[in-house]
């Protein structure tokens, strides 16, 4: 037999389904208040950094460091083995043409100078000598020659005489015949003194020369001294910088070992480097930018080293403008390489929000209402980003980052 409900029971269950009708209607409220609030977020303008969009030129480019160094350096080696005597100046000194720096101990090179003068004289006193001995063998083999042709006169005149007395009887054929011998024999003898003045006279010529070329050898190595005592006085060859010298007073330097070395302030060139990821960017000609002191200096890329060392690649900026005052050897600087330029473009300053692919949703400005606005980006450089579509120029657009936006498609600046 059913069990009659009660009416408390009744009530309970209506007060608990009014109960749960009330609820959900307030989670109802509560959503639809969170998701309006949600639709309708708005921002400040301090939260946004808005730029605006315009035309100008704009870089690729890449960033790399440099020191900057003289375009030429002389080193000055010691002439000689000896000891460093004294040092005028010091490392980072401006020196002139014909100053004097340091100076060497030219006790040795004064010994071994004076020494091969005193050779000399001795050989140009030997040389003298022999010229005079040839001269003398010379001439007393002519003399023989002449007192040969005499002979060779007498004997033919005898001939004739010979001759003449054989036609009356005086004489016989064998004694014309004895003195046509001698005087074949006198001419033979006469050819060989004839043939051994000419041999002589060239040898005399040659052995002349030899003894001229080892005088003129012995004298060279005298003026080679000479200049290498001057040398012992270390000048300025050139007005510049001591960029290294040699300051052991007393110190033994070897003959080629370097004293001095003076960088040429007249032209620099910046030797750089950048990351090996840019090594196919780097070419011979492109434009650099060098920065110092907040000053723009212009340079071109003149050469560049074929080696990669722990991943960055070397190369050597030419400065245009070679006579500024700013540039100093040694000098450290910040290098912007120009790979790709192009003029009156529309361009925005670079931001958080223009990263990514070249197409790309940004937030355009007007009126205090952000857009969500697609655009399409170009060359991006250091500073700026190439807008190829999607905005004009004049347009405001915000660039820094607008992650707590991306769902929406307008929302308020206040």
């Amino acid at each position: 037999m059913d069990r009659e409900i009660s009416q408390k029971e009744n009530s309970f269950k209506s007060i608990k389904k009014f109960a749960w009708i009330i609820i959900l209607a307030l989670l109802a409220v509560l959503a639809f208040t969170f998701l309006k609030k949600l639709i309708t977020k708005k921002g400040t303008a301090t939260d946004f950094h808005i730029v605006t969009v315009e035309k100008g030129i704009i870089r690729n480019t890449f960033n790399a460091t440099g020191t900057v160094v003289a375009s030429s350096e002389r080193v000055i080696n010691s002439p000689v083995s000896t000891e460093i005597k004294e040092v005028f100046l010091t490392n980072g000194a401006t020196v002139s043409t014909n100053d004097l720096i340091l100076s060497l101990d030219k006790k040795y090179i004064s010994l071994a100078y004076e020494g091969l003068q005193d050779e000399l004289a001795l050989k140009k006193n030997n040389i003298d000598k022999l010229k005079l001995q040839f001269d003398k063998e010379l001439k007393d083999i002519d003399y023989q020659n002449q007192i040969k042709g005499l002979q060779i006169q007498e004997l033919q005149s005898k001939l004739a005489n010979k001759k003449s007395l054989l036609k009356i009887g005086g004489a016989t054929e064998e004694e014309i015949e004895a003195i046509n011998l001698q005087l074949s024999i006198q001419k033979l003898e006469k050819k060989m003194l004839e043939n051994d003045l000419s041999y002589k006279t060239n040898v005399n010529d040659t052995e002349k020369s030899n003894l001229n070329l080892e005088f003129n050898i012995q004298d060279k190595k005298r003026l080679e001294l000479k200049s290498k005592l001057r040398q012992t006085e270390v000048i300025a060859p050139q007005s510049g910088v001591i960029t290294w010298i040699n300051e052991n007073i007393g110190e033994t330097v070897t003959e080629g070992q370097p004293l001095v070395r003076i960088a040429n302030l007249e032209k620099y060139v910046i030797e750089a480097k950048t990351s090996d990821r840019n090594s196919e960017k780097l070419t011979i000609g492109l434009p650099v930018e060098l920065k110092i002191n907040k000053k723009i200096i212009n340079g071109t890329i003149s050469r560049i080293l074929p080696e990669i060392t722990n991943n960055t690649i070397k190369f050597i900026v030419t400065i245009q403008d070679e006579n500024i005052d700013l540039l100093r050897p040694n000098l450290r600087a910040e290098l912007i390489v120009i790979t790709d330029e192009k003029e009156n473009v529309l361009r925005a300053k670079k931001g958080s929000a223009l990263v990514g692919a070249k197409s790309q949703y940004i937030y355009t400005v007007e009126n205090n209402i952000a857009t969500k606005t697609k655009i399409e980006k170009g060359i991006v450089s250091s500073e700026y980003f190439e807008i190829i579509s999607g905005v004009q120029a004049g347009d405001k657009i915000i660039i820094s980052n607008t992650e707590n936006f991306n769902h929406m498609e307008t929302f308020e600046i206040n």
